[in-house]
């Protein structure tokens, strides 16, 4: 897989159908699921939480926990999935996760992290990656950094993706830990400088063209989180000057190739603002783009939103383009 641009994993934001979405406006970018527990793949409903649209690939799946069994388990059953690469997640702050012993608390004991890893690049033919921060709380050590790294390396990663943030777990809110720690690149760039033969990606704070190509002078790879979800069409734009691919549908062309699809998950079950929602920030930037949101806010993103106002979509960007850029 092409590592050069990837969109991070979000919770209850990167679902199959934000996927699905996402991958009609970028053919090239790496996608993740967001964070299954990995208990709850080996015990739940491995159908409903694993499922996905061949479409969406390539495709990562990330998991999170601390039993290496049930962690080797897991990544197994997303191999059987068809999933292309195994994440786990060493980055989550939140209180519920720190209280289940996974995600960024992790850091703080690396040679469980390592039994982790090995178990379960011994279970997949698959590449198990790693998503981690700096730091964690007040340790933004640099040789604290690069011992955890060494760690995993032994175990079995080739790939880091690294948030170049601390997380600070019980003082911040997992959306202030997406802000208030100060970014330092500089650990990111030097991790690549001191393991070479590994795949250095970076993440935090990434959302222009320019960025991406400064951060890929350093790095191996980029990792973009909100500005991937919140302008989703800013794929297009990294479609054309990342991957040099110019045959990019029009914002319109992605609603029109989006309604077979609405059609088939509603008729499954799926309820129009599930995947609607994920939509609203299509036309970013563009005039009109106020109008589409109170349109969506109206008629989608709502839970009785039904199968009839889906044919009015394409109807609305068209009256509407004449007078704003909605059709573009």
């Amino acid at each position: 897989m092409n590592k050069k641009v990837s969109v991070a994993p979000m919770m209850d934001c990167t679902d199959r159908h934000d996927r699905y979405f996402l991958r009609l406006i970028s053919k090239n970018v790496i996608l993740y699921t967001d964070m299954i527990v990995s208990e709850a793949i080996k015990n739940g409903d491995k159908k409903k939480l694993l499922e996905f649209n061949i479409k969406e690939k390539p495709l990562a799946l990330q998991t999170g926990g601390s039993s290496p069994k049930i962690l080797a388990e897991a990544a197994k059953i997303g191999e059987d999935f068809g999933y292309d690469e195994i994440n786990l997640n060493l980055g989550c702050p939140s209180k519920k996760v720190q209280k289940n012993k996974f995600g960024a608390c992790l850091m703080k004991e690396p040679n469980l992290v390592g039994e982790c890893v090995n178990e379960m690049t011994n279970a997949t033919i698959l590449p198990v990656t790693v998503k981690t921060r700096i730091g964690i709380n007040d340790v933004e050590d640099y040789e604290f950094l690069k011992k955890f790294i060494t760690i995993i390396k032994n175990a079995g990663t080739k790939t880091f993706i690294i948030h170049a943030r601390r997380a600070i777990l019980n003082k911040l809110t997992p959306k202030q830990n997406l802000n208030i720690p100060p970014l330092n690149y500089n650990f990111v760039y030097n991790i690549k400088k001191d393991f070479p033969n590994n795949v250095i990606i970076v993440n935090g704070g990434i959302d222009s063209v320019n960025k991406i190509q400064s951060h890929l002078k350093k790095v191996d790879g980029v990792m973009i989180g909100r500005a991937a979800y919140h302008s989703p069409y800013f794929l297009a734009e990294v479609e054309k000057e990342i991957f040099n691919n110019h045959n990019i549908l029009s914002r319109t062309e992605v609603m029109e190739k989006m309604i077979p699809y609405i059609k088939e998950e509603m008729g499954r079950g799926t309820r129009l603002n599930q995947i609607m929602r994920h939509t609203i920030g299509l036309f970013h930037g563009q005039k009109g783009s106020a109008h589409w949101k109170r349109y969506l806010s109206k008629n989608m993103c709502i839970r009785e939103a039904d199968l009839q106002k889906v044919n009015h979509i394409m109807d609305h960007i068209k009256s509407n383009s004449k007078t704003t850029s909605l059709g573009r």
